[in-house]
């Protein structure tokens, strides 16, 4: 693909958002950043790199406000659309907010990618669409289960972008990130948890420790994306970005634990 294609890459400040513009930018990509407005003008990860050659176009805004997704959408080559409330816990108190920003932001961004007659549409899905494991490994034809409104909202969002696909023949691709760790990631993630656990205390305050992950560090995510916009062969497919590798929450305690030359504890929180 040529470097000199446009990308917009929504969700561009969080943890995969920023790792992802940070290597387009040294694959010398032009990168425009959108990240979610604020009244402090925070550009999220984006704030902390330090490019050495360019620097993304970075844009504050909302993809629930349809007249700005389309604006920014003109003159764009590729979308990588990342943007999204993913809080589980809190899709539980405020589902309407998903439902706004994670289905109606979406279908925002397929209709402004429609009119402007993008090249390849990459959305972003995530492993909690599946819900508990039928079978392992999960595959792309793994049932459906929503458990949260979260992932309701993901699957409709999902379901709107093949829609899309189907009916206007729109290169679209659904990308399915399992358990992505590594640097810029949230403190509320089990492994960064578990870390600032260790560094604190030896014992491990956690709840089931014998559900098994599937863990991909942020490099490998990443590189999935970059295949992806290289490759017309994903077009309409749903792609799962995992391994058939598990790890049970006890053992990634056992890793760390050595990774640290630290003997821990756990502890079970009965809450």
């Amino acid at each position: 693909m040529n470097n000199k294609k446009r990308i917009l890459v929504t969700g561009a400040g969080g943890f995969i958002g920023s790792n992802l513009v940070e290597k387009l930018i040294k694959k010398n990509f032009n990168v425009i950043a959108l990240v979610q407005y604020n009244v402090e003008n925070d550009f999220g990860w984006l704030d902390k790199i330090k490019f050495l050659k360019k620097k993304p176009k970075i844009i504050s805004g909302d993809i629930c406000d349809s007249i700005f997704v389309e604006k920014i959408c003109k003159n764009v080559d590729y979308i990588i659309h990342l943007a999204a409330l993913i809080s589980i816990p809190y899709s539980y108190r405020s589902p309407l907010s998903y439902v706004h920003t994670n289905i109606l932001g979406t279908t925002n961004l397929l209709e402004a990618a429609r009119k402007n007659k993008i090249k390849h549409f990459i959305h972003t899905s995530t492993s909690e669409v599946y819900g508990s494991a039928k079978y392992v490994p999960i595959d792309e034809m793994h049932p459906l289960n929503a458990q949260s409104p979260y992932a309701a909202s993901k699957i409709s969002a999902d379901q709107i972008c093949l829609s899309f696909q189907k009916s206007f023949n729109m290169p679209i691709t659904i990308i399915r990130p399992f358990n992505t760790f590594g640097p810029r990631q949230s403190a509320r993630a089990i492994i960064p948890t578990i870390i600032s656990q260790a560094l604190k205390r030896d014992k491990i305050k956690l709840g089931f420790i014998n559900t098994k992950r599937n863990f991909n560090y942020i490099d490998t995510t990443i590189d999935g994306y970059l295949a992806a916009i290289k490759s017309k062969k994903g077009i309409g497919e749903i792609i799962n970005l995992g391994s058939d590798l598990e790890v049970s929450i006890k053992d990634l305690v056992k890793i760390i634990s050595r990774g640290l030359n630290k003997k821990l504890f756990i502890k079970i929180d009965k809450k």
